[in-house]
């Protein structure tokens, strides 16, 4: 792959930070990174499009709440334009897209429990430190892959949380 389309919202603090830390990720393998916006549906469209008509290219989807609203889409772009996408959500594998290499959910829920314990205990919120996440998962939509020809490397299988065949 020499091309990446980043699919963020450009609207969002959030967006504008993810795209920068994968402009920075990429540098040193000579990945060229292009935004591409979730304003709306026709420019998703036309930038998957124009992106596509060249070889070696694929999709990064960060996790923002304009890219779930048009998760269907996305997905259904990214297929019929035969690019490969990640996604940053494991939802987004179960609704068809290729790869997500995302935090997991049940366990920040978890760990959000766990504060609401100790502050209803009596701990002050602003004393207690901020929290990353600290789990991650690999799923893998292998119908996917095989529409997208490709074939995924067994050992990126035997490490994947999920596999979806």
């Amino acid at each position: 792959m020499t091309r990446v389309g980043v699919i963020r919202n450009a609207a969002n603090p959030a967006g504008i930070a993810a795209f920068s830390a994968i402009q920075n990720a990429v540098r040193s393998l000579g990945v060229e990174v292009s935004p591409i916006n979730v304003r709306d549906p026709h420019e998703i469209e036309r930038s998957v499009a124009a992106l596509a008509r060249s070889p070696n290219g694929g999709l990064i989807v960060t996790q923002t709440a304009s890219a779930t609203l048009y998760r269907d889409l996305i997905i259904a772009v990214a297929a019929r334009q035969k690019l490969p996408a990640v996604y940053g959500n494991r939802y987004d594998v179960t609704a068809g897209g290729l790869i997500s290499y995302a935090n997991d959910l049940l366990d920040q829920f978890r760990q959000a429990a766990a504060y609401a314990d100790r502050i209803l205990k009596g701990a002050k919120p602003a004393e207690m430190p901020v929290q990353a996440p600290t789990k991650y998962q690999l799923m893998i939509n292998l119908k996917t892959a095989k529409a997208l020809g490709l074939t995924v490397p067994d050992t990126l299988l035997a490490r994947a949380d999920g596999v979806i065949e």
